[in-house]
Formats: structure tokens, C-alpha cells, sequence
């Protein structure tokens, strides 16, 4: 007859008669039996270097997609504040339209630096990653610019709306564009000597 222990490993319960006629109890555990299924980790939703070590922020919230959105909010409210200060240190004396390109060039490095350690995880190329992280930035911006003008020109859609949906699909393409230009990395082998992609699969 066998059983199932606490921890998730088979063992095998037999009596066998001895000498005398009584009957002993022998007890032949699973060659694992220290296994358990619940403290194997859940990292379906990690890939490529973050399913090795998936960092502070993919440890609380599981999804690459999820982590890279929280950190976009983080950059665009710094992108804002930083905006207005140099609205307020510049005043008059240069163009307002000064501001938003000083404001950028702070937070794009800033946003670089989130995404490549809490997001995406990986390491070295550092000027290629940097080089690549700005022109799909820039190629959001551009994107977003195109669309928008597009769907209040000439679908002659609201503004507001059309904004938001813009800025949302924008958002999207940014994701796959770091993900697959800005921080893509050579395929490494497995262990049994198969080829991964750059995301483990």
C-alpha cells in the first residue's frame, strides 16, 4: 500500500510477517521526498536576465509589462516637475520652450537607468543600450506627434480622446521597442545546449 507524505513525496507502507508470524512495518521513502512543489517560485511572467534575478521590482509585481508601465509614470511626473523648475530658475530670461528639452535631458537618463536596472535587467553595451534607448524614445515621440495629428486633422477625432488613445498605443510600441531594440541581448544557451532567445524562451 502506499501513501503520500506532508510535504508531496510518495512512500511505500508494506507489512511483511516475520519469523515469530508478527507482521513488521517497513517504510521505503521517495528518493526526493524533500521536495515541495509550493516553494518552487512562480516566474512564468520573467524572462531572459530577470527570470535569473529579477530584481526589487519584478519580485513585488511579477510582469515586465507591469513594472515597465510604473516606471513610465515615475518618468513622466519627474519629466513635469522638472519642467516647471527650470520654467522657474530660467524666468525670462531665455524662451520658455527651453525648458522642455532641459527637462529631457535629465530625465531621459534617469528613465534610462530605471528601465535597464528594475525593468529589463540587463548589463554591459552601455553606450549602445543609452544610443538605442534614445532614438526608440525619440521614435515614440515622433510616433505620437504623426497620430496625433492624424486622428484630429484628418479623422477629425477629439482632441482629448485621441490624445489619450495616442499616448496609449504609444506607450505599447515604446515597450516592445526597448525590449527588443533599446536592451535586446544575443541568444545564450541553454544547459542542455539548446539556444534561448533573448527573453529564455
Amino acid at each position: 500500500m502506499s501513501a503520500v507524505d506532508p510535504v508531496g513525496a510518495r512512500r511505500v507502507d508494506a507489512r511483511r510477517p516475520d519469523a515469530t508470524g508478527a507482521t513488521a512495518r517497513i517504510v521505503v521513502p521517495a528518493l526526493d521526498s524533500s521536495y515541495s512543489a509550493d516553494a518552487e517560485p512562480d516566474r512564468a511572467d520573467l524572462t531572459g536576465p530577470a527570470a535569473a534575478d529579477p530584481g526589487p521590482l519584478l519580485r513585488v509585481v511579477r510582469r515586465q509589462e507591469i513594472a515597465f508601465a510604473m516606471v513610465g509614470v515615475v518618468n513622466t511626473a519627474l519629466g513635469m516637475a522638472l519642467t516647471v523648475m527650470w520654467l522657474a530658475v530660467l524666468g525670462d530670461r531665455v524662451p520658455a520652450a527651453v525648458a522642455p528639452p532641459a527637462a529631457y535631458s535629465i530625465s531621459v537618463v534617469v528613465a534610462f537607468v530605471l528601465h535597464r536596472t528594475l525593468v529589463f535587467r540587463v548589463r554591459g553595451h552601455l553606450a549602445r543600450d543609452f544610443g538605442a534607448f534614445v532614438a526608440v524614445n525619440s521614435g515614440g515621440l515622433l510616433l505620437n506627434m504623426v497620430l496625433l495629428q492624424l486622428a484630429v486633422s484628418v479623422l477629425h477625432l477629439p482632441r482629448i480622446a485621441s490624445a489619450v488613445v495616442v499616448m496609449a498605443l504609444v506607450a505599447v510600441a515604446s515597450f516592445f521597442g526597448h525590449r527588443y531594440i533599446s536592451f535586446r541581448r544575443a541568444p545564450a544557451a541553454d544547459a542542455d545546449g539548446s539556444r534561448l532567445d533573448v527573453h529564455g524562451r
